[in-house]
């Protein structure tokens, strides 16, 4: 039943969580079953193997935990680090406040770079301290990848080049949320340590699943690691995963079968962009360098006389339309448009003309097809072939 009900489908465009494949929902759509029977640590086996893919992993060992993303920063924090520990965090949107909120109380040291929001993490900050750090008292540093509050993409293979140039044994811990399976993401190129991801971003499934990968540095600091942690202890996991059951306690399985579904899906995937639509719009992208640009979501700031706000109310009750709203600093000053997931060019297309329909509401003077015609522009020249048709 729905219950808000609005003509036709839903069209969702924030930046998770995302419209879910049809052959997903069909996986997903069974009866519950055994997870002590063979066929349960079967799937699972097949699982641990593939998910390794998406991580860019040879060497790294997943779990796949049946909780959120927030789930998943507790799982990574716990697992490699003792409460006092010092840590360097990067504050440059609302996902990477709540983080370092989450590591302020767990008990780390927690030393905050803080940029102005649609900036990317300050990385000569970053080098000073570990330049000065002489006796490794810092023991990791945690970033998000992708801050989707601000739409900015954090340079990764930077940040290993840094701490590889001051020979620092600092843990590399990366929030992967909105990135993994969306934006290039080598985990083990780029020295990371242990990378995090959720079900409902880019791999086009429910919320319920937070999936952790453990590089073998990260796996040897859960030796010494003293927080407290039960429920995400990785132990738990290596202990079942040795006896080929691989479950300390009751997956879900339904998102286990969709998960399969997802994976098989994902190898053959393309993304999408809108940043030349708001640029024809006569806007601004919120992510003030092109070096930060995130390819899953564009956030776009609005004239001072608009509260984005009511940019995002007016689509769900107009439009049927779920755009994402401008959170804590950046609140009623940008709307998000998501583009990952299961979402292909045409979807983005109706979503770009829904949005300047919006805008003349709100009495913004934007010329209606223009954002739509530069991004047909763009598209018409770079779509590919669908494989399977070929």
């Amino acid at each position: 039943m729905d219950y808000v009900y609005g003509p036709g489908r839903n069209h969702l465009f924030v930046p998770g969580p995302v419209n879910i494949p049809e052959p997903v929902i069909r996986a997903m759509n069974r009866n519950n079953e055994d997870y002590r029977s063979p066929a349960i640590p079967a799937l699972t086996k097949t699982l641990l193997e593939d998910v390794k893919k998406i991580f860019k992993t040879t060497t790294g060992t997943p779990f796949l935990i049946p909780t959120t993303g927030t789930g998943a920063w507790e799982s990574a924090l716990t697992n490699t680090l003792s409460p006092g520990d010092r840590i360097v965090s990067f504050l440059i949107g609302q996902f990477s406040l709540l983080w370092i909120d989450q590591q302020q109380r767990l008990n780390f040291n927690v030393d905050v770079v803080e940029s102005e929001w649609g900036q990317g993490a300050n990385l000569e900050i970053l080098a000073a301290k570990l330049s000065a750090d002489s006796a490794h008292a810092i023991k990791a540093v945690c970033i998000v990848h992708n801050e989707t509050a601000t739409g900015v993409t954090n340079n990764l293979a930077t940040v290993r080049k840094i701490l590889d140039h001051y020979r620092h044994p600092a843990l590399l811990l990366v929030d992967g949320v909105s990135s993994i399976c969306a934006l290039d993401f080598r985990m083990d190129e780029w020295g990371v340590d242990v990378a995090l991801t959720g079900s409902q971003k880019a791999l086009s499934m429910p919320t319920g699943m937070g999936i952790v990968c453990a590089s073998p540095k990260a796996l040897e600091a859960s030796k010494t690691a003293r927080s407290v942690r039960v429920f995400f202890d990785w132990n738990d996991y290596l202990k079942f995963y040795k006896m080929g059951t691989f479950w300390p306690y009751t997956p879900s399985i339904q998102l286990l079968y969709g998960l399969r579904a997802a994976l098989d899906l994902l190898f053959e995937e393309v993304f999408k962009k809108c940043r030349l639509a708001v640029e024809a719009w006569g806007l601004k992208n919120c992510t003030q360098k092109a070096e930060w640009y995130s390819d899953t979501v564009t956030a776009v700031v609005v004239p001072p006389y608009i509260d984005s706000a009511e940019i995002v109310r007016r689509a769900w009750k107009r439009y049927n339309m779920s755009l994402g709203l401008g959170l804590n600093k950046v609140a009623g000053k940008v709307f998000r448009i998501g583009h990952l997931g299961n979402l292909n060019e045409l979807q983005l297309l109706g979503c770009l003309a829904g949005v300047e329909m919006i805008l003349k509401d709100v009495g913004y003077p934007v010329k209606l097809g223009s954002g739509v015609a530069a991004a047909s522009a763009y598209l018409q020249n770079t779509i590919p072939l669908i494989p399977s048709r070929i």
